[in-house]
């Protein structure tokens, strides 16, 4: 997989990247933390609604979330469209801040939630979570197995790391992962009326001119065909053309065959003309037993494979291939016809060559 047609989410991915590893390196992460006592409700500082989402805390969480962006956000992105996905972003992320702060205000209401739901660690939670839904939505699985008789998808490997990433911190992750599922249904559903929404053309004008050319090229690299498998249907042809006899392949080519020599067979005798006597003494036949004699004559010589004692060589021996080659190509000639002249022609070009002139004659 490639981030081609997929700006975006490699944008978001070094963003998030960076901002980690630059708040571990000034050691500022405690800004990063977000609790509604005493931040929010004592200190006011409601900067931290935003600032809490756009870096992680731990190198585990960025791990994960660099995984998670990888496998799900580029389908995402390319279903999407890289305008309305940023738009989409944009939306989900002021969405779960406006949730979590809400989700935060309503735990306060028993002690129990409020000790358990005061405190929403760092990073992008919300937001993978929103993508989770919207990656379960659309994104068809590509294939199908079983393990101890479960049946499942590709797709488990993306959510046992939306798993791990929402249960690694419980249960401050969990609050955050329940919001981003929520902003994700919301915004498929279209119930605040916001799907439409997209961002400006110059803002989308003003990245593509300085931003883009940062992130560097997205075209997939090219790879070669030689490490795919083999499909069935390619290797049960491959079976069936070294099965079939090469004797038996159709071509028109030359047979690189000896040709047999026919075996020797009596001569036929030769039949009176209606000018000369009989050997025999007898009356000269008719002219329909002269005829009849005249065709027997020339079964003779296809079935012995000779020719008369006036003519010179011998007969071809036409293969079945070539037979029905030339009948495919002439469906109006009768068998005998084409056996005829391919016994009497040297190959099988100069037999089609003999066929196709007497019909251009005719």
């Amino acid at each position: 997989m490639s981030f081609e047609y997929a700006l975006v989410t490699k944008g978001l991915m070094l963003g998030i990247a960076f901002t980690s590893v630059a708040a571990g390196i000034f050691d500022v992460k405690h800004y990063l933390n977000l609790q509604l006592v005493p931040h929010i409700s004592k200190h006011h500082q409601y900067w931290r609604l935003l600032v809490h989402q756009v870096a992680c805390g731990s190198s585990t969480d960025l791990t994960l979330v660099e995984l998670f962006l990888y496998n799900a956000s580029i389908s995402i992105e390319r279903s999407f469209g890289s305008v309305k996905y940023a738009s989409f972003l944009i939306i989900s992320a002021v969405t779960t801040m406006l949730i979590s702060f809400i989700a935060l205000l309503v735990a306060q209401l028993t002690p129990a939630t409020g000790a358990l739901f005061n405190n929403i660690p760092p990073g992008p939670i919300a937001i993978t979570s929103a993508v989770l839904y919207q990656y379960a939505r659309l994104v068809p699985p590509a294939y199908h197995f079983r393990i101890f008789g479960v049946g499942m998808s590709d797709k488990v490997w993306v959510y046992a790391i939306a798993a791990q990433l929402a249960i690694s911190q419980l249960p401050a992750k969990l609050l955050p992962a329940a919001v981003g599922l929520l902003a994700g249904y919301l915004y498929r559903s279209d119930f605040l009326q916001l799907k439409g929404w997209r961002i400006s053309t110059k803002f989308v004008r003003l990245v593509e001119a300085w931003i883009a050319p940062l992130l560097g090229e997205t075209q997939p690299m090219r790879r070669t065909n030689r490490v795919l498998p083999e499909s069935r249907a390619q290797a049960e042809a491959r079976r069936q053309a070294a099965a079939i006899d090469q004797d038996e392949v159709v071509t028109t080519a030359r047979n690189p065959r000896p040709r047999r020599t026919p075996t020797a067979r009596p001569p036929i005798p030769a039949i009176p003309t209606p000018d000369e006597p009989s050997i025999t003494g007898e009356d000269t036949p008719d002219a329909g037993q002269t005829g009849g004699g005249v065709v027997r004559q020339w079964m003779s010589e296809l079935a012995s494979g000779a020719r008369p004692a006036g003519g010179t060589g011998t007969v071809r021996a036409a293969s079945e291939a070539e037979i029905g080659i030339l009948t495919a190509m002439f469906p109006d000639l009768e068998r005998e016809v084409v056996l005829g002249v391919l016994q009497r022609s040297p190959n099988i070009e100069a037999a089609a060559e003999t066929l196709l002139a007497s019909q251009t004659s005719s």
